[in-house]
């Protein structure tokens, strides 16, 4: 059986932060046989929204927009003022996924990447209870904008709230909110579940996007990542949106350092992605 899919890739895999010049790889992710390229909005005033909305519209790619939850940006913290400075970003950012004909907001939204504690049950409890009623109202902006959440789990690493397709399923069900949806991300899969086929079965109607890369963040189809199973999980819930690489380069070393890539994944990032998106199309039919 194959699989009805959109082919994308995220533009950190070259570059970081988007800004207005990065439009530049946009002929070359066409060229490659993408259809959509994700844009992590690190900062939005480093975006001309009508000059990379012309350069979409050049190439015939799609937008779709990826949140990036530094440490100020925390929905769980316990200074209100994180929340309000959590707001304004993920409001800006949406307004340029409005702006650029995105479905979804994608990312980790809940608190701030790298926020990896053992905390008491009471704790944990009134954070997630922060998180859930701080997503409700994210919800509602989404939605003034026609907008989904993917919301993502990260691996045990990266978070000590969201890690798995359970986790994220009980979170949206506390949100309690329509746009509240999510995105699985094929590398933290690799770590946290014990079944990639039926975590996606779990996460069901409501996945909304994917990523991947392979357990090692490279290429996809070099490593040891479960793509049969993979695949298995997307056929059972007739999953028909996109399929994005996302990974990074060690060439920003700023980024590179966050996510703990210190060498070359591939001969080069324009192979990476060009090899990937190859592998995909094949294993999807």
């Amino acid at each position: 059986m194959s699989l009805n899919l959109k082919f994308g890739v995220s533009t950190w895999l070259w570059a970081s932060p988007f800004k207005t010049d990065t439009i530049s790889l946009f002929s070359k992710i066409s060229a490659m046989g993408y259809d959509l390229v994700e844009i992590p909005v690190e900062d939005p005033s480093l975006i001309d929204v009508k000059t990379v909305k012309a350069a979409l519209r050049e190439f015939g790619l799609k937008a779709e927009i990826c949140g990036a939850f530094g440490p100020t940006r925390d929905l769980t913290h316990d200074d209100p003022a994180f929340h309000k400075t959590s707001f304004d970003y993920i409001e800006a950012s949406m307004e340029i996924g409005y702006e650029l004909g995105a479905s979804i907001f994608a990312g980790p939204m809940y608190s701030s990447v790298g926020k990896a504690r053992l905390v008491s049950p009471e704790q944990k409890k009134r954070e997630w209870d922060r998180a859930a009623t701080n997503l409700h109202k994210v919800g509602e902006m989404a939605s003034e904008r026609g907008l989904q959440l993917g919301i993502e789990p990260l691996n045990r690493f990266e978070s000590d709230l969201i890690n798995t397709a359970e986790d994220v399923v009980a979170l949206i069900k506390d949100i309690n909110h329509p746009a509240a949806k999510i995105m699985l991300d094929g590398f933290h899969m690799n770590i946290e579940e014990r079944n990639i086929e039926e975590a996606i079965k779990l996460a069901g109607d409501k996945l909304v996007h994917i990523q991947v890369s392979e357990n090692y963040r490279g290429t996809p189809g070099t490593g040891q990542a479960r793509w049969d199973d993979f695949k298995r999980g997307l056929e059972a819930i007739n999953y028909s949106g996109a399929i994005c690489i996302e990974s990074f380069t060690p060439e920003v070393k700023e980024l590179a350092g966050l996510v703990c890539i210190w060498k070359p994944l591939a001969s080069s990032q324009d192979d990476f992605a060009s090899e990937g998106l190859q592998f995909l199309k094949n294993w999807s039919n």
